[in-house]
């Protein structure tokens, strides 16, 4: 057997009925119990993390701006752009829905993990804060040894899938867009990714506040854009998306076909992939900044989920079902460009826009994903001299990303993510009480402004 059909055999085993089950039911069930809070919420948090940049007094290294484009960061990648793209080619258009579905109830779950990540933070040694799962399922939830498991499994995620798919994706997107020779795209992002990772927390907080919203806007533009340029596609794509969440796809052009089945694992796998809400790591981006209350960087941290999926994942894979580029046999970043390049003018070069725009989201990405592993391994070792030998591992497997296969990368990181996934969903369902409790306490002793009703 093939690494790739062996890889393959592994992650629909690890995103089988069970998984997927644990994934959406957890957040429905937080959904539930905190009395969907994040439909409610949702207008007062976005003013809250877009226009509230810092709390006077409150413990911290970011502002909640800055928290929150760091986890964007790690968020917004190459899952938005290849990553849906992967999704719709495997699962059909039906993928789409059920990466939705993920996100809205993802919603509920990013909250209860940035909550408990501020809640169960601790002060490093280097005068950081430190938090995440590692910490609140061996502080809160009373189980080391799930605490370590989690922690190990974050750092070999991120190191190895997390680093070297984003690095692949913008080495795939500079090449099919620009001509741009891989080993020279893998050799500009390790150097690149060198320079910024070495200031740490405040260094990447600074990168990823100025380079996320310029990305987000010129992606989410250009798309709106075409989207607008074809209209009337939109009503037959929403058809299909609703059709294939329920129903077989049928095979067409370069499109093999989808079962149900197949749709709900690659819309959730995917889903989970890009906004990461379940994974934990936006409780270790949560436990920077700058707060008084658990619960208000919480609110700040939901909103990422929904600027993830429910925004710029819709516009990916709305440009991709409408231009029809999805039944033409491409996949990845090959198929959201040849996409843009179908569904924008040839005198606004949509390839061109792609392969400009990827790179900064998998660069931001890269940069994340390295602020939470060293986190994991901080958890496991301390902090000691492991840390420069580590960002020099970090910097070589970036550089190597680029040179293997974009499709057994992404199965890898399908199989890894679902592992590390298992042991965080365990502890939020064991601290759900405490979310809530922390939650009623806040909105109880607050006045309710106009905003926020």
């Amino acid at each position: 057997m093939h690494l790739q059909e062996f890889l393959e055999t592994l992650a629909n085993l690890v995103w089988g009925p069970p998984m997927l089950a644990l994934t959406v039911g957890t957040g429905l069930f937080l959904t539930v119990r905190l009395r969907g809070l994040q439909f409610r919420r949702l207008w007062s948090s976005l003013y809250l993390a877009l226009v509230t940049r810092r709390e006077s007094g409150a413990r911290g290294d970011v502002t909640h701006f800055q928290a929150l484009m760091t986890a964007l960061s790690a968020t917004v990648g190459t899952g938005n752009i290849a990553g849906v793209a992967t999704a719709i080619v495997s699962g059909g258009p039906g993928a789409l829905f059920w990466m939705w579905v993920t996100g809205l109830v993802g919603m509920a779950t990013k909250f209860a993990e940035a909550l408990l990540g501020v809640k169960y933070r601790i002060l490093g040694p280097r005068g950081e804060m430190s938090g995440g799962p590692m910490h609140y399922l061996s502080r809160g939830f009373n189980q080391p040894v799930l605490a370590a498991l989690y922690a190990f499994l974050a750092a070999f995620t991120l190191t190895v899938g997390g680093n070297m798919t984003q690095a692949h994706s913008i080495a795939d997107a500079m090449q099919a867009g620009l001509g741009v020779p891989t080993l020279w795209t893998g050799a500009v992002t390790a150097g690149a990714t060198a320079v910024v990772i070495l200031g740490g927390i405040r260094s990447i907080a600074r990168a990823a506040s100025a380079l996320v919203p310029t990305m987000i806007v010129i992606y989410c533009a250009a798309g709106l854009l075409a989207l607008a340029l074809h209209w009337q596609a939109i009503p037959s794509v929403l058809a299909e998306v609703f059709r294939g969440a329920f129903t077989p796809a049928a095979a067409v052009g370069g499109f093999a076909g989808a079962t149900v089945l197949r749709a709900v694992r690659y819309g959730v796998a995917r889903g989970v992939n890009s906004n990461e809400s379940g994974m934990g790591t936006a409780g270790i981006a949560a436990a920077a900044a700058q707060t008084r209350h658990p619960v208000t960087q919480a609110l700040v941290s939901m909103t990422q989920t929904f600027i993830d999926t429910l925004v710029v994942c819709s516009v990916t894979g709305f440009i991709i079902l409408g231009t029809g580029a999805w039944k033409g046999g491409a996949s990845g970043a090959a198929l959201t460009t040849a996409a843009f390049r179908e569904g924008l003018p040839s005198w606004l070069h949509g390839d061109v826009i792609v392969a400009l725009t990827l790179p900064l989201f998998a660069f931001t990405t890269i940069l994340g994903n390295n602020y939470y592993s060293e986190k994991a391994l901080e958890y496991l070792f301390g902090h000691g001299r492991f840390v420069p030998w580590y960002r020099l591992i970090w910097v070589c497997l970036t550089f190597l990303g680029p040179m293997l296969s974009l499709e057994t990368l992404w199965t890898f990181l399908d199989v890894t993510i679902g592992s590390m996934v298992l042991p965080n969903l365990i502890g939020l369902l064991g601290l759900s009480g405490i979310v809530a409790a922390e939650t009623r306490g806040y909105f109880a002793a607050r006045p309710q402004t106009s905003r926020e009703r």
